[in-house]
């Protein structure tokens, strides 16, 4: 019991000593001061004095400087190989709204022409690829660009889906 009173009392001793300037907080005229002085790096000085004249100072605006380290050759060369590849490709993946798959025909030219006389702002278009013959809508190099119209297309036509394709390029 007594160690514990010593201990207390030792602790209140310690907590009450404050110190006598307060280096951060509040101070009793109720504006807070902080002092980092002791935080900042020491300032260096330099021994050597730069000479400097007004003319190395002043540009000229018009003058052309020849850039030393660039990678412009290098660029042009891979930009133009891309372009190369990019001639070559007759098509792009993107996507289309599929209306109609099935067998007959007849079918497929009856949900065309519905499909023109619904949507007529849409082209439309029939394939055949054996057996199955399909009613396709709509070239889109996005997902989020056919959602649009795949929207409209389901209200007339519920079977609709949206199915990645192959768009050529002209």
């Amino acid at each position: 019991m007594r160690i514990r009173s010593v201990l207390l009392l030792l602790v209140l001793v310690a907590w009450s000593c404050k110190p006598t300037q307060p280096t951060t907080g509040v101070q009793q005229d109720g504006k807070y001061s902080e002092d980092l002085s002791g935080l900042r790096p020491p300032v260096v000085e330099s021994t050597e004095t730069a000479v400097v004249t007004p003319d190395k100072n002043k540009r000229d605006p018009k003058a052309y400087v020849e850039p030393q380290h660039t990678v412009n050759k290098q660029l042009d060369t891979v930009l133009d190989s891309i372009d190369r590849i990019n001639l070559t490709r007759k098509f792009v993946e993107g996507y289309t709204i599929q209306v109609y798959l099935g067998m007959k025909r007849e079918d497929a030219l009856n949900v065309k022409k519905q499909l023109t006389i619904s949507l007529p702002q849409l082209e439309s278009e029939l394939q055949y690829q054996q057996p199955n013959y399909r009613v396709k809508t709509g070239k889109y190099f996005t997902r989020l660009e056919a959602e649009k119209d795949y929207e409209q297309v389901r209200q007339y036509f519920q079977a609709a889906i949206l199915v990645p394709d192959k768009i050529a390029i002209n």
